[in-house]
């Protein structure tokens, strides 16, 4: 072999590895380099912790890093967006998030997604820019409260018929905005005897909650059942039906579990709970926002499910697992 050939033979061979070398360096970024942050409504909410339970271990199972973000209170409207800019800010493979206002958080998120995929969990926004968007059907869950209070009216007077009421957590709330839709459209449509005679609008405290119940049952001594359309409401409501001594006449359901009302539930202050699935929405959302990331097709929506869970069924290995979800991620 020649000098000249064998040095043409080398530059070829660093040629050939220089070139893997770039390919190597172009291509995607190991999992571990992967981010994807999952911003809440409100770290301190048991029920956002569920949701960060589940995004904590599909970052675990996914070997990816989930940052979890959120307000200290879902009416930090401001508190959220900026995190969310943060976030995007620092160049993520995706982001989830569950927005805090339908109306306020569109052009934040429209703004985010020119950056990033967006997949959305929960509630949404006013926004088309969602890359997929996982959550509980609001509609059918207000329904399956309106079949659960008339249930529990039942079981209580012997009838379905007198006068109910509906507390809204917070104002402009798309999830919220949806569940009282199919609460009051199932009532209208199967239920004609129970007359919806209040419609009130809190602030997100459980305080006001348990003030606004107070009052309905002062002002309206036929009342036979109350809808609280989410966990906060319900803590609210349930103190004072307990404190009111009325639960043997007043039915109440609420949207979501906690050691306080599942304790509710468990004393027959509480009729029903309508439960979703926070630890599916947090897993999957992480799951679908990797998916995206890599360009995958997913699911433009996903429906995780509403289950109606009363004293009888609590103890089903499904509801169990849905009421009592493992948060030991580390």
């Amino acid at each position: 072999m020649s000098t000249q050939f064998s040095s043409l033979k080398t530059v070829l061979s660093i040629s050939v590895l220089s070139l893997a070398a770039g390919l190597v360096a172009l291509g995607p970024a190991r999992a571990a380099d992967v981010t994807i942050p999952v911003i809440v409504k409100d770290t301190t909410s048991p029920y956002w912790q569920i949701v960060l339970a589940g995004a904590c271990q599909a970052g675990k199972d996914l070997g990816i890093n989930v940052p979890q973000l959120g307000a200290q209170s879902e009416s930090d409207i401001n508190g959220q967006i900026s995190i969310l800019e943060n976030a995007v800010a620092g160049k993520p493979a995706a982001v989830v998030i569950s927005p805090t206002e339908f109306k306020a958080l569109g052009a934040p998120i429209d703004e985010a997604a020119k950056s990033v995929p967006i997949v959305g969990i929960d509630s949404s926004a006013d926004s088309k820019a969602f890359s997929s968007f996982l959550t509980t059907n609001n509609e059918t869950g207000g329904q399956v409260a309106a079949d659960g209070l008339a249930a529990a009216i039942k079981a209580k007077t012997g009838a379905i018929k007198g006068d109910v009421a509906l507390i809204n957590s917070l104002p402009g709330v798309g999830s919220l905005t949806a569940r009282d839709k199919g609460f009051t459209e199932q009532l209208a449509a199967k239920y004609p005897d129970l007359h919806l005679v209040a419609t009130k609008v809190a602030d997100g405290q459980a305080t006001t909650g348990l003030n606004i119940t107070t009052d309905l049952l002062t002002a309206n001594p036929n009342l036979v059942g109350i809808f609280a359309d989410n966990l906060i409401m319900g803590e609210g409501a349930g103190q004072a039906i307990a404190e009111n001594k009325v639960a043997d006449k007043v039915a109440l359901v609420n949207f979501d579990s906690d050691d306080k009302t599942l304790g509710f539930l468990k004393d027959g202050t509480t009729a029903a709970l309508v439960v979703q699935d926070p630890y599916r929405m947090g897993y999957d959302g992480v799951k679908t926002a990797l998916a995206v990331s890599k360009g995958e097709k997913v699911d433009a929506n996903v429906d995780t499910g509403a289950n109606l869970v009363t004293k009888d069924n609590m103890a089903d290995a499904k509801i169990a697992a849905l009421i009592n979800p493992k948060l030991d991620c580390k």
